[in-house]
């Protein structure tokens, strides 16, 4: 029995209503927090893409949603967000089936890799927690903008708040400790959910770019961070004890289902568990560390990411409401 469940009177997935018509991408849906996003939006009627690395994975997950959702329309789209060629073809392969998209969820992720990099050459945890979804996000911007109340869903981390970008050593060549990266990264894709919606306010685009952190979760990512850190006798340990402090996946899910769903939803909330030290609990607005909200940090960080992936916002610039 989980010793941090949410409050059956406080906001659940009960909460949402009828989604028909809506067309909800996911990264990394196939399990986890992901999976279980995916199932409840599926649930009420959404279109659900599955971008995720592997097809069998996801055809698993797309068989177990049909047990709770048979009449639900799902579908996988190869995406492996370490590699910008993957991205660049899963857009291109997006955009010839579908001209519209009302909601994306940035979710997928790495933790507490082993010192590695991205085919690009970047390192690993930031090349796929925020390069991936920096490029991925640009590149489907003209279906989103041509998507009225369309928003992007970006899920951050606690780990944030010990994160820093590091601009003199980006991919961690000289200083590389997996813990210091994993945060590193969360901290680049709440400074860029932040300085999304700040450049989407200034060209009037009538999108919402939202961040999410799930709170301390017994998801599929923590287990494994352990054994990958090289930690296999306390990852043994950890698999009795984790699940009684921390809360489960469908508890980690509800503050994007939150963000993807609520009418009073602002461009820029940051949402998270109202439990203490927002370790669990169910959704609401949160706070975030000063850094977070550096305009400075976030600009040097969005130039970096440009030249980095090669993807420009240009969809805000060549409409000429944001230069």
């Amino acid at each position: 029995m989980m010793i941090f469940n949410a409050t059956a009177n406080k906001w659940s997935e009960q909460n949402i209503g009828n989604l028909t018509q809506q067309r909800i991408l996911i990264t990394g849906a196939n399990s986890g927090i992901g999976f279980e996003t995916a199932r409840i939006l599926a649930e009420r009627g959404a279109e659900i893409i599955l971008a995720c690395r592997n097809q069998g994975k996801a055809q698993a997950a797309i068989d177990r949603i049909k047990q709770t959702a048979p009449q639900a329309t799902l579908h996988f789209l190869p995406l492996d967000l370490a590699d910008q060629n993957s991205i660049q073809t899963a857009v291109k392969a997006f955009q010839k089936q579908f001209f519209s998209l009302d909601r994306l969820i940035n979710n997928a992720g790495v933790m507490w890799l082993p010192q590695s990099t991205t085919p690009q050459g970047f390192e690993m945890q930031f090349g796929t927690n925020h390069l991936g979804h920096f490029a991925l996000t640009g590149l489907l911007l003209d279906t989103l903008l041509k998507t009225p109340n369309s928003r992007i869903i970006t899920l951050s981390s606690i780990a944030h708040k010990s994160g820093n970008i590091n601009f003199q050593d980006i991919h961690l060549k000289q200083s590389y400790r997996r813990h210091k990266a994993y945060a590193q990264s969360k901290l680049a894709n709440l400074i860029f959910a932040y300085e999304l919606q700040r450049r989407l306010s200034a060209a009037k685009a009538n999108i919402l770019s939202v961040a999410v952190h799930p709170g301390v979760t017994n998801s599929n990512l923590v287990i494994p961070a352990f054994e990958k850190a090289g930690m296999k006798s306390f990852s043994h340990w950890a698999k009795s004890i984790i699940p009684k402090v921390t809360q489960n996946t469908l508890n980690g899910a509800l503050p994007a289902l939150y963000a993807c769903t609520e009418d009073t939803i602002q461009g820029g909330d940051y949402i998270g568990p109202d439990g203490l030290f927002q370790l669990y609990g169910t959704p609401k607005k949160v706070k975030s560390t000063k850094r977070s909200h550096d305009r400075n940090i976030a600009s040097k960080l969005w130039a970096l990411s440009e030249s980095l992936t090669q993807v420009s916002y240009n969809a805000l610039k060549f409409n000429g409401l944001w230069t």
